[in-house]
Parts: C-alpha cells; structure tokens; sequence
C-alpha cells in the first residue's frame, strides 16, 4: 500500500468513478461510465477509461462516444467480454487487461493493475460474464462486480452496497475481508435512497475497528 501519491476521486454515481492527481503527474482515469452514473459532461478531459465488464450499468456505450469525440486520444481498457460488445472502431482501439493473477499497466502514468475473475453469479441461468477487479497506484482497488479480495492491503475501497448479485450481509464481510482505511460506497444507483442509508449505516456499524466508511457527494472531488 502505497499513501505517499495523493489522488483526487469524484464519484459520479453508481460504479462510476474519475480519478486524477492533483499535482499534475499523471492523467484522468474513468471506471465504468454506465447507464446508472450521472452526466459526464461536465468532467473535462479524460485520458482513460478502465471498464470492469460488459452489462450496461458499467459501460453505455453513448457515454463511450461522448468521451472519444471529447478526447479523440482516449485509450480504452477492458475485461476479456467487453469489445465484442464495442462497434468496430472502437473494438480495434481497446486493450484488453485480463490475468488469473494480475495484469500491470502504465494508464495515463498511473500504475494500474487488473484482476480477471467471473462476474459475481446473478443466476446460474445466465451467461457466464468475466469481470476486471482494478487496482490504482498501490492505494485504489475498484472490485467491479465480483467481491474479489486482493492480495495486498487496500488503502481505499470503492465498495460495492447493492445489486442482485449480492445480499448486504456479503457486502459486510467483503468490507471486514479486505479492511481498508477507507471504504467508498458505490454501486448503489439500484437502491431507493432509504435503503442507501440503511445499508451504509449498517455497514458503518459492522466496519473493521479501523474502518472509515467515506460517504462522497456525487459529483464532487475529493483528494484522499
């Protein structure tokens, strides 16, 4: 775990989340620019973007266009399933990151690493998915939707809090596996903002004595 890199993190709902340096050394990071964030015009320049997995909460692809027209150098990469989902051109462009163990990357001179696994079961009627967990400069782990519990200490955890995949109490003892110093909560846009709170709240509650659950406003930074 590495806490010496300070990194600016904007939730923008659901498992979307943009991540930049403050300082300047390294560029604009998006994970999972899906149906369920909000707006990304407003963002401003993106140098990538990282997507866990095909289903559309994770990638809209009118999301996708928007960003390559906005930053036409836009590098793109993904999970093993995700380009067969991608129009032509921009098929050819994205980068696959796929390991049984883990994938390393330069990202816009972040240090990226990339878990491979299958998709969380949603019901074993459905297609087998696979599902990139990131991880972001040795502090950042974005687990996507699978509860993947890496194999180094986390400093900050983008925390899964709801989806059919996944009962509250799974969500509990992912957050005590991994125990980072902080947990984000995001996957959330399927909740009713009721049971948002209930679910933040009680994993608030159940949090590893050393624990801060960060709750973020959509839409606005935060250097951690």
């Amino acid at each position: 775990m590495n806490r010496e890199k300070t990194v600016r993190l904007t939730h923008l709902g659901h498992s979307c989340v943009l991540i930049d340096d403050p300082a300047g050394s390294a560029g604009t990071v998006l994970i999972d620019p899906g149906t369920l964030a909000d707006s990304i015009d407003a963002i401003g320049d993106v140098d990538a973007v990282l997507i866990t997995h095909e289903h559309p909460d994770h990638l809209e692809l009118a999301k996708l266009h928007q960003l390559r027209r906005a930053n036409p150098q836009l590098e793109v990469f993904a999970s093993p399933g995700v380009p067969s989902m991608l129009p032509p051109e921009e098929r050819e462009r994205a980068v696959v990151l796929s390991s049984d163990d883990v994938a390393r990357a330069d990202i816009a001179g972040w240090d990226v690493m990339a878990r491979t696994t299958p998709h969380a079961t949603i019901h074993p009627a459905l297609p087998e998915l696979t599902n990139n967990a990131y991880g972001i400069a040795e502090r950042i782990w974005h687990p996507g939707d699978a509860l993947v519990v890496p194999d180094q200490p986390v400093d900050i955890l983008l925390l899964p809090i709801g989806a059919p995949w996944m009962k509250l109490s799974e969500a509990v003892d992912y957050l005590r596996a991994v125990a980072p110093r902080l947990a984000v909560p995001i996957h959330q846009g399927g909740l009713a903002p009721a049971h948002r709170e209930l679910h933040c709240d009680l994993l608030a509650k159940f949090a590893p004595a050393d624990t801060e659950l960060l709750l973020t406003p959509t839409g606005v930074p935060v250097e951690l």
